[in-house]
Protein backbone atom coordinates (compact mmCIF):
# COMPACT_ATOMS: atom_id res chain seq x y z
CA UNK A 1 0.00 0.00 0.00
CA UNK A 2 1.54 3.28 -1.10
CA UNK A 3 1.02 6.48 0.81
CA UNK A 4 0.90 9.67 -1.21
CA UNK A 5 2.68 12.55 0.45
CA UNK A 6 1.79 15.96 -0.89
CA UNK A 7 4.70 18.23 -1.67
CA UNK A 8 4.83 21.02 0.87
CA UNK A 9 5.30 24.67 0.14
CA UNK A 10 8.74 26.11 0.87
CA UNK A 11 8.92 27.77 4.28
CA UNK A 12 10.98 30.71 5.57
CA UNK A 13 13.30 28.20 7.29
CA UNK A 14 13.98 26.60 3.90
CA UNK A 15 14.89 29.98 2.44
CA UNK A 16 17.21 30.70 5.36
CA UNK A 17 18.91 27.32 4.92
CA UNK A 18 19.85 28.15 1.32
CA UNK A 19 22.57 30.60 2.42
CA UNK A 20 25.84 29.18 1.20
CA UNK A 21 24.08 26.42 -0.73
CA UNK A 22 22.87 28.11 -3.91
CA UNK A 23 21.46 31.47 -5.06
CA UNK A 24 17.88 32.19 -3.98
CA UNK A 25 15.39 33.11 -6.70
CA UNK A 26 12.59 35.59 -6.01
CA UNK A 27 10.19 37.79 -7.94
CA UNK A 28 7.23 39.93 -7.01
CA UNK A 29 3.78 38.55 -7.81
CA UNK A 30 0.39 40.23 -7.53
CA UNK A 31 -2.13 38.06 -9.42
CA UNK A 32 -3.23 34.45 -9.65
CA UNK A 33 -2.35 33.82 -13.33
CA UNK A 34 1.17 35.21 -12.94
CA UNK A 35 1.69 33.29 -9.70
CA UNK A 36 0.76 30.04 -11.48
CA UNK A 37 3.35 30.65 -14.20
CA UNK A 38 6.02 31.74 -11.73
CA UNK A 39 5.51 29.11 -9.03
CA UNK A 40 7.71 26.32 -10.48
CA UNK A 41 10.68 28.62 -10.95
CA UNK A 42 11.12 30.71 -7.79
CA UNK A 43 11.93 29.98 -4.16
CA UNK A 44 9.73 32.74 -2.83
CA UNK A 45 7.23 35.19 -4.22
CA UNK A 46 7.07 38.65 -2.74
CA UNK A 47 3.68 40.32 -2.82
CA UNK A 48 5.33 43.71 -2.76
CA UNK A 49 3.77 47.07 -2.01
CA UNK A 50 5.34 47.98 -5.36
CA UNK A 51 1.91 46.96 -6.63
CA UNK A 52 0.80 50.48 -5.73
CA UNK A 53 2.98 51.89 -8.49
CA UNK A 54 2.92 48.95 -10.92
CA UNK A 55 -0.78 48.06 -10.81
CA UNK A 56 -2.50 51.12 -9.40
CA UNK A 57 -0.48 53.94 -10.93
CA UNK A 58 0.47 55.56 -7.62
CA UNK A 59 3.50 57.84 -7.46
CA UNK A 60 4.99 55.85 -4.57
CA UNK A 61 4.22 52.92 -2.29
CA UNK A 62 3.04 55.19 0.54
CA UNK A 63 -0.63 55.05 -0.48
CA UNK A 64 -0.88 51.25 -0.39
CA UNK A 65 -3.31 49.83 2.19
CA UNK A 66 -3.40 46.63 4.22
CA UNK A 67 -6.58 45.66 2.38
CA UNK A 68 -4.80 45.92 -0.97
CA UNK A 69 -1.96 43.73 0.25
CA UNK A 70 -4.37 41.11 1.60
CA UNK A 71 -6.42 40.98 -1.60
CA UNK A 72 -3.35 40.46 -3.78
CA UNK A 73 -1.79 38.11 -1.26
CA UNK A 74 -4.88 35.90 -1.43
CA UNK A 75 -4.68 35.94 -5.23
CA UNK A 76 -1.03 34.86 -5.23
CA UNK A 77 -1.69 32.11 -2.70
CA UNK A 78 -4.47 30.74 -4.91
CA UNK A 79 -2.06 30.59 -7.83
CA UNK A 80 0.87 28.92 -6.07
CA UNK A 81 1.63 25.70 -4.24
CA UNK A 82 5.43 25.44 -4.23
CA UNK A 83 6.95 28.85 -3.50
CA UNK A 84 7.12 30.51 -0.13
CA UNK A 85 4.87 33.60 -0.20
CA UNK A 86 5.92 36.76 1.63
CA UNK A 87 3.69 39.84 1.86
CA UNK A 88 4.81 43.42 2.44
CA UNK A 89 3.39 45.32 5.39
CA UNK A 90 2.43 48.71 3.92
CA UNK A 91 3.48 52.11 5.18
CA UNK A 92 1.77 53.16 8.43
CA UNK A 93 0.64 49.66 9.36
CA UNK A 94 3.58 48.68 11.59
CA UNK A 95 5.81 51.64 12.45
CA UNK A 96 3.75 53.03 15.34
CA UNK A 97 4.54 50.19 17.76
CA UNK A 98 5.56 46.56 17.88
CA UNK A 99 2.03 45.76 19.00
CA UNK A 100 0.59 47.46 15.92
CA UNK A 101 3.03 45.51 13.77
CA UNK A 102 1.96 42.23 15.36
CA UNK A 103 -1.74 42.98 14.87
CA UNK A 104 -1.20 43.84 11.19
CA UNK A 105 1.10 40.90 10.51
CA UNK A 106 -1.19 38.44 12.26
CA UNK A 107 -4.14 39.69 10.21
CA UNK A 108 -2.18 39.33 6.97
CA UNK A 109 -1.10 35.78 7.81
CA UNK A 110 -4.58 34.74 8.93
CA UNK A 111 -6.45 36.20 5.96
CA UNK A 112 -4.04 35.08 3.25
CA UNK A 113 -2.34 31.94 4.54
CA UNK A 114 1.06 33.33 3.51
CA UNK A 115 4.27 32.23 5.19
CA UNK A 116 5.88 35.52 6.23
CA UNK A 117 5.75 39.30 6.09
CA UNK A 118 8.30 41.87 5.01
CA UNK A 119 8.88 45.21 6.64
CA UNK A 120 11.29 48.05 5.92
CA UNK A 121 13.66 49.45 8.50
CA UNK A 122 16.98 48.96 10.19
CA UNK A 123 18.09 49.41 13.78
CA UNK A 124 14.94 51.36 14.63
CA UNK A 125 12.79 48.34 13.66
CA UNK A 126 14.95 45.64 15.27
CA UNK A 127 12.84 45.47 18.42
CA UNK A 128 9.72 45.04 16.30
CA UNK A 129 11.31 42.29 14.22
CA UNK A 130 12.34 40.47 17.40
CA UNK A 131 8.85 40.91 18.87
CA UNK A 132 7.23 39.38 15.77
CA UNK A 133 9.63 36.49 15.33
CA UNK A 134 9.34 35.52 18.98
CA UNK A 135 5.58 35.29 18.49
CA UNK A 136 5.57 33.03 15.47
CA UNK A 137 5.65 35.53 12.61
CA UNK A 138 8.61 35.07 10.23
CA UNK A 139 10.00 38.38 8.99
CA UNK A 140 11.90 39.30 5.84
CA UNK A 141 13.92 42.44 6.59
CA UNK A 142 14.64 45.30 4.19
CA UNK A 143 17.57 47.72 4.46
CA UNK A 144 19.36 50.19 2.19
CA UNK A 145 16.99 52.12 -0.03
CA UNK A 146 13.55 52.02 1.58
CA UNK A 147 10.78 53.11 -0.81
CA UNK A 148 8.33 53.75 2.04
CA UNK A 149 10.65 56.52 3.31
CA UNK A 150 10.81 58.30 -0.02
CA UNK A 151 9.24 61.45 1.44
CA UNK A 152 12.12 61.89 3.88
CA UNK A 153 15.04 60.58 1.83
CA UNK A 154 14.47 62.82 -1.17
CA UNK A 155 14.01 60.34 -3.98
CA UNK A 156 15.13 57.03 -5.42
CA UNK A 157 18.92 56.86 -5.47
CA UNK A 158 21.66 54.42 -4.63
CA UNK A 159 22.99 54.55 -1.07
CA UNK A 160 26.34 53.86 0.53
CA UNK A 161 28.31 56.55 -1.24
CA UNK A 162 29.54 58.30 1.90
CA UNK A 163 30.78 57.17 5.31
CA UNK A 164 27.57 58.12 7.11
CA UNK A 165 25.39 56.06 4.78
CA UNK A 166 27.80 53.12 4.85
CA UNK A 167 27.84 53.00 8.64
CA UNK A 168 24.05 53.27 8.87
CA UNK A 169 23.38 50.44 6.41
CA UNK A 170 25.97 48.24 8.11
CA UNK A 171 24.33 48.79 11.49
CA UNK A 172 20.85 48.32 10.06
CA UNK A 173 21.69 44.98 8.47
CA UNK A 174 23.46 43.71 11.61
CA UNK A 175 20.51 44.77 13.80
CA UNK A 176 17.89 43.05 11.64
CA UNK A 177 20.08 39.94 11.42
CA UNK A 178 20.38 39.77 15.20
CA UNK A 179 16.66 40.50 15.65
CA UNK A 180 15.76 37.20 13.98
CA UNK A 181 14.76 37.95 10.39
CA UNK A 182 15.04 34.86 8.17
CA UNK A 183 16.53 36.92 5.32
CA UNK A 184 17.23 40.55 4.45
CA UNK A 185 16.50 42.45 1.26
CA UNK A 186 19.27 44.92 0.39
CA UNK A 187 17.99 47.53 -2.07
CA UNK A 188 19.72 50.30 -3.97
CA UNK A 189 23.05 49.88 -2.20
CA UNK A 190 26.49 50.21 -3.78
CA UNK A 191 28.00 46.87 -4.74
CA UNK A 192 31.01 46.67 -2.41
CA UNK A 193 28.89 47.41 0.66
CA UNK A 194 26.17 44.90 -0.28
CA UNK A 195 28.87 42.30 -0.86
CA UNK A 196 30.45 43.04 2.53
CA UNK A 197 27.12 42.82 4.37
CA UNK A 198 26.32 39.51 2.70
CA UNK A 199 29.54 38.09 4.08
CA UNK A 200 28.92 39.44 7.57
CA UNK A 201 25.30 38.50 8.34
CA UNK A 202 24.14 35.01 9.27
CA UNK A 203 21.00 35.03 7.15
CA UNK A 204 20.63 35.25 3.36
CA UNK A 205 20.68 38.62 1.67
CA UNK A 206 18.35 39.24 -1.27
CA UNK A 207 19.66 41.89 -3.62
CA UNK A 208 17.77 44.38 -5.75
CA UNK A 209 20.13 46.95 -7.14
CA UNK A 210 22.82 45.62 -4.83
CA UNK A 211 25.39 42.92 -5.65
CA UNK A 212 25.68 39.64 -7.56
CA UNK A 213 27.35 38.36 -4.40
CA UNK A 214 24.05 38.59 -2.50
CA UNK A 215 22.61 35.22 -1.54
CA UNK A 216 19.65 35.78 -3.84
CA UNK A 217 17.98 38.27 -6.14
CA UNK A 218 14.52 39.78 -6.44
CA UNK A 219 12.98 41.95 -9.15
CA UNK A 220 9.55 43.39 -9.86
CA UNK A 221 7.81 41.01 -12.26
CA UNK A 222 6.54 43.77 -14.54
CA UNK A 223 10.12 44.98 -14.94
CA UNK A 224 11.30 41.47 -15.80
CA UNK A 225 8.61 41.19 -18.47
CA UNK A 226 9.13 44.69 -19.88
CA UNK A 227 5.54 45.71 -19.09
CA UNK A 228 6.24 48.55 -16.66
CA UNK A 229 7.76 51.16 -18.96
CA UNK A 230 7.40 54.37 -16.95
CA UNK A 231 11.09 54.19 -16.07
CA UNK A 232 13.85 51.58 -16.06
CA UNK A 233 16.27 51.64 -13.11
CA UNK A 234 19.88 50.68 -13.76
CA UNK A 235 19.48 47.39 -11.89
CA UNK A 236 16.55 46.18 -14.00
CA UNK A 237 16.94 43.76 -16.88
CA UNK A 238 14.04 43.11 -19.24
CA UNK A 239 14.11 39.32 -19.67
CA UNK A 240 11.21 39.74 -22.10
CA UNK A 241 9.64 42.70 -23.86
CA UNK A 242 5.92 42.07 -23.55
CA UNK A 243 4.65 45.66 -23.82
CA UNK A 244 4.88 45.91 -27.66
CA UNK A 245 3.23 42.50 -28.04
CA UNK A 246 0.35 43.58 -25.79
CA UNK A 247 -0.01 46.88 -27.61
CA UNK A 248 -0.11 45.11 -30.98
CA UNK A 249 -2.74 42.65 -29.72
CA UNK A 250 -4.95 45.50 -28.48
CA UNK A 251 -4.59 47.32 -31.81
CA UNK A 252 -5.43 44.20 -33.83
CA UNK A 253 -8.46 43.51 -31.65
CA UNK A 254 -9.73 47.06 -32.14
CA UNK A 255 -9.25 46.82 -35.91
CA UNK A 256 -11.11 43.53 -36.16
CA UNK A 257 -14.01 44.75 -34.03
CA UNK A 258 -14.35 47.88 -36.19
CA UNK A 259 -14.14 45.80 -39.37
CA UNK A 260 -16.69 43.31 -37.97
CA UNK A 261 -14.27 40.46 -38.63
CA UNK A 262 -14.39 39.60 -34.93
CA UNK A 263 -16.29 37.79 -33.62
CA UNK A 264 -16.59 35.27 -36.43
CA UNK A 265 -19.05 32.38 -36.63
CA UNK A 266 -16.60 30.19 -34.69
CA UNK A 267 -16.81 32.58 -31.74
CA UNK A 268 -20.61 32.59 -31.45
CA UNK A 269 -23.22 30.15 -30.19
CA UNK A 270 -25.58 28.89 -32.89
CA UNK A 271 -28.93 27.14 -32.57
CA UNK A 272 -28.74 23.46 -33.40
CA UNK A 273 -30.65 22.47 -36.49
CA UNK A 274 -33.54 20.16 -35.65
Amino acid sequence: MSVHTAKRRLAPADIKALKGERPIVSLTAYTTPVAKLMDPHVDFMLVGDSLGMVLYGLDSTVGVTVEMMIAHGQAVMRGSSNACVVIDLPFGSYQQSKEQAFATAARVLKETGCSAVKLEGGAEMAETVHFLTQRGIPVLGHVGLMPQLINTTGGYRSLGRNDKEVEKIRKDAAAIDEAGAFAIVIEGTVEPLAREITGNVKVPTIGIGASPACDGQVLVVDDVLGIFTDFKPRFVKHFANIAPIMSEAFATYAQEVKARSFPGPEHTFQLKKS
